[in-house]
């Protein structure tokens, strides 16, 4: 199969927001109050946490047809742990990403619990935002000079 290819772009509204666009849609990226933000959208590490729940919904549908699994409803709720030392700036101790994440899915169904865990593992080895999150993926970061231009 082809590869797909996904992107996005965004421009700064201010030091914390980013409009972004994905496809046809427009998402804000921004930070807490607390964390020097206006709270106009979720955080980045949110959208993090947000997409692994949808790709987790996708395949989690995706792999019950394929096994025959009636699911009737799925509730997915996704948390992190990070500590916000490295990212201000104050402490190099601690990695700046989720030192945790924990995945807590609420599946009704009329499969038995071993059917479940079979599928759940199958779920695993296929989302690609769970592959992500679980393994190095080479990241190649750039930076290109403009003049400025003020508005």
């Amino acid at each position: 199969m082809t590869k797909l290819t996904f992107a996005i772009s965004g421009e700064n509204r201010n030091d914390t927001r980013l409009d972004v666009d994905a496809r046809q849609f427009r998402v804000v990226v921004d930070e807490p109050v607390a964390l020097g933000g206006n709270d106009a959208g979720p955080n980045p590490v949110e959208y993090i946490l947000a997409g692994y729940a949808g790709c987790l919904n996708v395949v989690g549908h995706l792999v019950a047809r394929e096994m025959g699994i009636a699911i009737h409803k799925l509730s997915v709720e996704v948390a992190g742990d990070l500590n916000p030392a490295r990212f201000l700036g104050q402490s190099f101790e601690e990695r700046s990403g989720f030192q945790e994440i924990r995945v807590d899915l609420q599946v009704y169904s009329d499969s038995d619990e071993a059917t479940l865990a079979r599928w759940l593992e199958v779920v695993e080895t296929r989302c690609p935002v769970y592959d992500n999150l679980a393994n190095t993926t080479p990241v190649k970061l750039g930076v290109n000079k403009l003049e400025s231009v003020y508005y």
